[in-house]
Order: C-alpha cells, then sequence, then structure tokens
C-alpha cells in the first residue's frame, strides 16, 4: 500500500522535475559539454582500440571541476558518440572502433568493397540516430515504472542485485564461469583496501598511509580501460594498415534507412531490450539483432555480401542499447558493460547514489541525462553526415601519437584524484594486470564491477545484517521479502545451471 501510494505520488509529481531537467539540458554549458562529448565519442569510437571504456576512463577524472549533471552527460554522450563512431572504421576499414560494431563489418565492409562506403556510412548515421531518438523518447514514458521498481527495493535486494549482476555478467561477457567468478571476486577483494566502511579499521594497508582510503576505483578504470587497452595497440603501427578510398552517394544511404521501416524498428526495440539486461551490452544486441534479421530476411538476404539491412539492424540496435543499459545502471547500480561501469564510476564520484536517490529527490538530473541523450541524437545526425567526405582521415592516425597522449593522461588523470601516488600506481599495476587478463580471457569488465560495486555490497550486506539483527534469513524469507528470495533464486540457478545444463540433457535423451 505504501509502495503504491509512493509510485501514485511520483507520477502525479513527475511532470515537474521533468520541466526542471528540460531546462538544464538545454541551458549552457550542459549543452556544450553534450556536444564536446558526442564529437569526442564519435572519434574515439572511430579509433580501434580506444573506444567508449577507454575515453571515458581517460576523461573521468577530468570531470572533476564539472558539476555532477554537466560531468554524467559528458560521459554519457561519449558513450553515444562512440557507438556511432565505432561504425566508420568498421565500414571503412573492417576494424570495429568498439566491440558493439562488429556485427557492422559483416555487411558494411562488403558494401564498401562494392563501392558503396558513404552509403554504409549515411545508413549507420540514419539508423543509429533515428532509434536513439526513439529509445530516449521511449526511456522518459517508462521511467514512472522504473520509480515505482526502484522503490520496492530495499539493503538487502541491492546487495543481492550486486550478486547477480556479477553473476550474470560473468556467464554473458566471457566463456568461463569459473574465470569470471575469479574475476568478480579479485575485484571484490581490492576494494576492502583500505579503510572499513563500517568500522575504522584499516585492511590490507600494510602500514602505507597513503592506502587508508582504499584504491580509487576510478585509478582502476583508467588502469584496466585506457593503460591496458594502450598495450595493446602498442602492437600496431598504424590504425589503417592502408588509404582508404570513400564512394557512393550519402543521400541514398539515408533513403535506405527508411525504405526498411520494419528492419529499423525491430533493431531498436532488440537494443533497448537486451540493453536493460545487466551484463548483456551493445555487442550482445548488436548481434542478435543482425542474427534476427538475417533470419527473417533470408529469401531475399544476401546477408555477409553487402546487404544493407545488415547495416541498418546492428546500427539500430546500438544506441537504443545505450539508453537500455542505463536502466540497470541508474535503477539498481548495475552496470551491463564497460562503458556503464565506468558511468557508474562517475556517478559515483560525484556523489550520485543509483537508485531511489536518482529517481527521487534528484529525479531532474535523471531527465536531463533522457533529454540530453534525445538531443544528442540531432549532433550525431548533423555530424555524422557531414563528416562522411573525411572519415577516412581518422583512421590514418599513428599509434606513436595516440599512445603516449593516453598514458600521459592517464597518470595526470590519476594523481589530480587525490594527489595520491598510490592511485598513479594502481594505473601501472591494474593496466599491466588487465593486458594479462585480457590475453587469458578472465573477464575485465567482472573485475571492474567487482572493484566498483564491492562498497556498495559491503554496506548494504551489513545493514542488511543490522535489520535483521544478524540473521541471514532476511535473504531467504519467501513470506516477509519475496523480493529477496526471488533474487537468491536467480543467482542460484544461474551459477549452477551451466553445470546442471549436461546432466538435465543426458536425463531428456535418455526419457
Amino acid at each position: 500500500m505504501i509502495v503504491e501510494t509512493l509510485i501514485g505520488t511520483h507520477r502525479i509529481l513527475q511532470l515537474e522535475p521533468f520541466a526542471e531537467g528540460l531546462s538544464i539540458a538545454v541551458s549552457w554549458p550542459v549543452i556544450g559539454w553534450m556536444v564536446v562529448g558526442l564529437l569526442l565519442g564519435i572519434v574515439l569510437g572511430a579509433l580501434p582500440g580506444i573506444g567508449s571504456p577507454v575515453g571515458m576512463a581517460i576523461v573521468l577524472p577530468l570531470t572533476l571541476p564539472l558539476d555532477a549533471t554537466s560531468a554524467i552527460i559528458l560521459l554519457a554522450s561519449i558513450y553515444s558518440g562512440a557507438m556511432f563512431g565505432g561504425s566508420i572504421a568498421a565500414i571503412l576499414i573492417n576494424a570495429p572502433g568498439t566491440e558493439s560494431a562488429a556485427a557492422t563489418t559483416l555487411d558494411g565492409y562488403p558494401m564498401a568493397k562494392n563501392g558503396l562506403a558513404k552509403n554504409a556510412l549515411a545508413i549507420a548515421t540514419t539508423a543509429s540516430a533515428l532509434n536513439g531518438f526513439l529509445a530516449a523518447i521511449v526511456l522518459v514514458l517508462i521511467s514512472p515504472v522504473l520509480i515505482g521498481v526502484v522503490l520496492a527495493f530495499g539493503s538487502p535486494e541491492y546487495f543481492l542485485l550486486a550478486i547477480l549482476g556479477i553473476s550474470l555478467i560473468t556467464i554473458v561477457t566471457q566463456g568461463s564461469i569459473i574465470k569470471g567468478l575469479v574475476a568478480g571476486a579479485l575485484g571484490f577483494m581490492i576494494s576492502t583496501i583500505g579503510t572499513g566502511i563500517l568500522s575504522p579499521t584499516p585492511r590490507f594497508t600494510f602500514g602505507q598511509f597513503g592506502l587508508y582510503d582504499g584504491i580509487s576505483f576510478v585509478a582502476a578504470l583508467i588502469g584496466m580501460f585506457a593503460f591496458a587497452e594502450m598495450m595493446k595497440l602498442a602492437a600496431q603501427t598504424r590504425i589503417a594498415e592502408s588509404d582508404v578510398e570513400l564512394t557512393g552517394s550519402i543521400k541514398k544511404g539515408v533513403m535506405t534507412v527508411f525504405k526498411y521501416p520494419k528492419t529499423t524498428i525491430k533493431a531498436g526495440v532488440i537494443g533497448m531490450v537486451i540493453g536493460m539486461i545487466p551484463g548483456s551490452g551493445a555487442t550482445t544486441s548488436t548481434f542478435v539483432a543482425y542474427a534476427e534479421e538475417a533470419r527473417s530476411s533470408a529469401k531475399d538476404g544476401f546477408f555477409g555480401e553487402g546487404d544493407p539491412r545488415g547495416v541498418i539492424a546492428p546500427e539500430g540496435a546500438n544506441n537504443p542499447t545505450v539508453s537500455g543499459s542505463l536502466v540497470p545502471t541508474l535503477s539498481f547500480g548495475i552496470p551491463g558493460s564497460g562503458s556503464t561501469a565506468v558511468l557508474l564510476g562517475g556517478l559515483l564520484m560525484h556523489g550520485l547514489q543509483p537508485g531511489p536517490t536518482l529517481f527521487g529527490d534528484q529525479l531532474h538530473i535523471t531527465y536531463a541525462l533522457f533529454i540530453s541523450l534525445f538531443l544528442g541524437n540531432i549532433v550525431i545526425v548533423l555530424v555524422g553526415l557531414s563528416v562522411i567526405p573525411y572519415a577516412s582521415r581518422i583512421t590514418e592516425l599513428d599509434t606513436d601519437v595516440i599512445i603516449p597522449v593516453v598514458v600521459v593522461l592517464s597518470f595526470i588523470g590519476a594523481y589530480t584524484l587525490n594527489q595520491n601516488w598510490y592511485d598513479v600506481g594502481a594505473v601501472l599495476v591494474l593496466g599491466v594486470l588487465g593486458f594479462y587478463m585480457v590475453r587469458y580471457n578472465y573477464s575485465v569488465i567482472a573485475f571492474v564491477l567487482g572493484i566498483v560495486l564491492g562498497p556498495i555490497a559491503e554496506e548494504n550486506f551489513f545493514r542488511s545484517l543490522q535489520i535483521s539483527g544478524g540473521s541471514y534469513d532476511i535473504f531467504f524469507d519467501p513470506v516477509n521479502r519475496p523480493l529477496s528470495f526471488a533474487l537468491s533464486l536467480a543467482t542460484l540457478l544461474i551459477l549452477i545451471g551451466p553445470f546442471l545444463k549436461p546432466y538435465l540433457e543426458r536425463v531428456v535423451d535418455r526419457a
């Protein structure tokens, strides 16, 4: 009854924070940071090996002088811009700028080889921006429902959601569950370095005063994404090994998207729904959208040889995934990808707590973010279509220029966080660790989530025990806390499901 009353109250009052969010989103300098973020995201997304997580991790400490709203909109705009930017390298040189653009290479690159590079880039721009518009509108419309869902969660549910998020990501992002759990547990362990959250006792500081505040999760994000990626990129001399020729028609490319409305809308729905699932991310949504289009259009399709629907589907899914991924990130603090993990780090660094606060007293900030995503798609269309004739120049940058700039910015950014050299050391150590984790197929995202979610999980775990008087039944009580029970059950099924699956299949075969 109380929850229903609160939901009704928020439904009535949400127009006021929406109007306030709208005024913030179009005010100066917020709208200026949105444009800067989108432009930066498009360039970073177009550079294979850089992408949105690296770019956002580098920029994250530099947002300290900004107010919270400007900083979050800047980071989210980089994420959104990189989703489109990744398609440039995918289409022109068959090397996706971001993992989510990998599906675009399947038909985008063949279109470029067939002399339709401009068509493919225009399709990517139009499909990405058009569905980004629609997804942002849907995000605003469903926010009253999100408010009701968020209000139903307490400390036990938030703790269990953190565990569930890690469990889902270990399955979706990497093949080995054991390696995913090891990575997530290692991240949790590193988050315990420093003074305890609920007790003033130093943990794992080895007498070093500089470790009393723990390892900054922002420094960890910079190390795992930016520094580690630069180590990988050091093996290359140029982004593109040869010059790229641009041919085709931008106008025909734009019209092609409207020629296939069903494909476009379907890709947007797939992208948004999958984006809402913690641990899925844009890579999953774009490949699912591509596979579904290839299946449903198999009769007249020529997928893999330059079918324009093979570009519309993944590009129409990527930007809605950004909107969808904000749902678990803002509602429960459960990011679904490296980019949203960095965005979550930005929220926490600027004092914004995911959950009821962002959908209560700070709802105007949430609406400002949603509206900025909507407006950002206008910039994507304008910039995307105007830079197509010059897009190939981005891929001609020399890694000897990129790597030193990124490494220096990483160290400066880490030091400016707390003027603590231990944060700089953390970038170096965790960067090397991240490089070898990727090489040996350990989930970097699960590790980062362990660091980011560790303090949140720890705080809610002990708070839950205080509520229950020390009883662990609060996590498994189907009568008084059915949501906690459902989350515990879901986590258990996710973890043991893959091990039980072969046994169950053998039982079914025998039957």
